[in-house]
């Protein structure tokens, strides 16, 4: 795969001077027309071989375009924050927004490609975290970014050399490190693994493009050409033709049988019990939250249900037995205008809590398969891939020792009438009740089927649905901390 890197590409100064302003004159146009029309991001990775210039390419691009729509990161050491959460965070909390450039030069393979060089994870984990990158990068694209990667190569002696001579001018001996020359003894092992990494990620959505970093000039006027090449394809593509894309029916399931169906709404508890009960589990969950391991995990619970069903009241009988500086109450709405520059599950990517930390979403990143998907906010394509995004999101929490606790709190029709004109009538409940809630209530068939299809794609090993009786209240908000309860201990060990 590096055999045409390697075949000593250079450039002329009269033809570098005579291709130059024409590069960056079109850089600046594309850059303009990007931010103009804010369609999609631009997301270029510049990775490669050691001492191959991916740092000079990287300031050249910066001098080439303009700095106010260019956003480059550096990404080297994690931070105490970034060390606390799944690995994706640090790239997901920077991607750029709709009409801007991001650059990274420290990218999402550095850290899977190093570990497995010098043995940290077997290939069989390194061709996992490489599966998942490739997901990652096509959900990008799904959601309209323009992906651009480049591999800049140097051969063995080239890299060498390099390092030789930057440590042999005093200005630049700062740049050549001990790890640098560690990597350099390995160099028959790292274009080993580059080569299987570059193979399986190079795929049609996010091609890789390997460039020979031998000749400054050659390097630069190749990449800068190629992305302004993708950027003016993209730009310059004739919009899609309108048309309303049909929504497809919400099909029942084949024995008509719908598992909230299932549920016996008659459970109850009686005051008297729901205070015992309460004071038990509240004082519980405090206990949890104060064991010496949990320092290292992190809690992520999140709310969903019929519209009137008790999320509010058990979201309160959580957070009343926790430190207040422990909890994030995360109330999900219709998308702000900086969320929908960004992909869809960036607003819940940046809210993952640190360790021994709860977030609680009241509303969450399933308003995709429901609100969405019934409404017909967003295309058929988009929803049904949305399933396993959801499930990677989730397992990357989980694989990072973050307990993820899933409530649907289910009400009956009758109660949720009941419930909404009672709101109606109390004064300090009016705000509740909106009149998407009564338009909702006119799609409780198509909704019903639409979170019983979620249940059954997303209820997964690590990540269960907890389905909760909630036409009475004290039962749900029991039923809501026990199981909360249960999986902390669970995750604890206890």
């Amino acid at each position: 795969m590096f055999e045409s890197a390697e075949l000593g590409h250079k450039i002329s100064k009269e033809f570098w001077k005579k291709e130059v302003p024409g590069v960056r004159e079109g850089l600046l146009d594309a850059q303009l027309d990007l931010f103009q029309a804010k369609k999609f991001p631009v997301i270029i990775l510049v990775a490669g071989v050691d001492c191959a210039g991916k740092g000079e390419t990287v300031n050249l691009l910066n001098e080439w375009m303009d700095p106010r729509h260019i956003e480059t990161h550096a990404l080297r050491d994690l931070t105490d924050e970034e060390l606390e959460r799944p690995q994706m965070y640090r790239y997901w909390r920077v991607l750029p927004p709709r009409g801007k450039v991001g650059v990274f030069i420290g990218t999402w393979y550095s850290v899977p490609l190093v570990e497995n060089v010098y043995g940290t994870i077997k290939n069989a984990e390194l061709d996992q975290q490489l599966e998942r990158i490739i997901r990652f990068e096509k959900m990008l694209c799904d959601e309209g970014a323009l992906v651009l990667k480049f591999w800049l190569h140097l051969s063995r002696d080239e890299q060498k050399k390099r390092l030789k001579l930057l440590e042999k001018d005093s200005s630049t001996r700062w740049r050549v490190t001990d790890t640098d020359w560690d990597h350099y003894k390995k160099y028959d092992k790292f274009h080993k693994v580059s080569e299987r990494m570059l193979r399986s990620t190079s795929t049609a959505e996010s091609p890789w493009t390997i460039v020979e970093g031998t000749d400054p000039r050659y390097r630069y006027l190749t990449i800068g050409k190629a992305i302004l090449a993708a950027m003016r394809q993209r730009l310059d593509a004739p919009e899609p033709t309108c048309h309303v894309e049909p929504i497809p029916p919400i099909l029942p399931t084949i024995d008509n049988l719908l598992i909230l169906q299932t549920l016996d709404m008659s459970k109850k508890l009686k005051k008297a019990e729901f205070e015992r009960e309460l004071e038990k589990y509240q004082g519980k969950l405090n206990l949890l939250t104060r064991h010496p391991d949990f320092k290292k995990l992190s809690v992520v619970v999140v709310f969903e249900g019929n519209d009137a069903a008790g999320k509010g009241g058990s979201i309160r009988r959580i957070t009343q037995a926790l430190d207040a500086r422990q909890y994030r109450v995360i109330p999900v709405a219709s998308p702000t205008e900086e969320e929908r520059a960004q992909p869809y599950m960036w607003r819940f990517w940046r809210n993952i809590p640190r360790k021994s930390r709860f977030a609680i979403f009241d509303r969450s990143w399933y308003g995709r398969v429901l609100v969405e998907r019934v409404e017909g906010y967003c295309e058929h394509k988009d929803w049904i891939r949305a399933y396993g995004e959801i499930n990677d999101f989730e397992e990357q929490m989980v694989r990072n020792k973050t307990v993820v606790v899933k409530f649907w709190l289910s009400i009956t029709k009758a109660e949720q009438l009941k419930r909404f004109k009672e709101r109606e009538k109390i004064g300090f409940k009016r705000y509740k009740i909106t009149e998407d809630d009564w338009r909702n209530r006119e799609k409780w068939d198509e909704y019903e089927l639409a979170v019983c299809d979620m249940i059954d794609r997303t209820s997964t090993e690590i990540a269960p649905w907890t389905l909760v009786e909630a036409n009475d209240k004290y039962y749900a908000r029991i039923k809501v901390l026990k199981t909360l309860c249960d999986h902390i201990e669970k995750a604890l060990g206890k």
